[in-house]
């Protein structure tokens, strides 16, 4: 599902390519507030998360420093080999393993990594639904959602 992800947000990049800075910087309802705000904070988020699991300091830089689609497209560049790797190493012994952490209500959550990795997924989908809407708001067609036909089935055969 992260190459999934990662195959929807490309497109998303590549969108964001055609649409005026105005558009992209304006603010919207919901989310995080705007959609250069939305991709920048999923690439953010996915980044930290697999930097926090690992025990490694975590990216603390505000969008005002990425306000445009050639800087949060260095970003991803940047930030997605580190994750690619982590992902594609991932293994069934690193499933159950602990994550501690403090949650927005204050108080220590104790998680798998299992857990932590679904919950990436599942954010960046919830996101590129809000891409979505915002950009029928502007009268833009949509990046298609769709998982068929992207290729990503493994040991299916014709």
């Amino acid at each position: 599902m992260f190459k999934y992800n990662w195959a929807v947000r490309e497109e998303w990049l590549k969108w964001c390519e055609e649409i005026s800075e105005a558009e992209l910087l304006a603010k919207r309802a919901g989310g995080v507030g705007g959609i250069l705000h939305t991709l920048f904070h999923v690439i953010d988020v996915e980044w930290s998360w697999i930097r926090s699991l690992q025990g490694k300091s975590d990216f603390d830089e505000s969008f005002d420093n990425y306000r445009s689609i050639r800087r949060v497209r260095e970003l991803e560049d940047v930030f997605r080999p580190e994750v690619e790797a982590f992902v594609l190493n991932w293994n069934d012994g690193l499933e159950d393993l602990v994550y501690r952490d403090i949650g927005g209500d204050g108080k220590e959550r104790v998680l798998t990594w299992g857990e932590v990795m679904r919950h990436m997924i599942a954010h960046e989908i919830h996101h590129i639904g809000q891409l979505s809407v915002w950009s029928r708001e502007i009268g833009r067609k949509p990046v298609s959602a769709n998982l068929i036909g992207r290729g990503l089935a493994s040991g299916i055969t014709g």
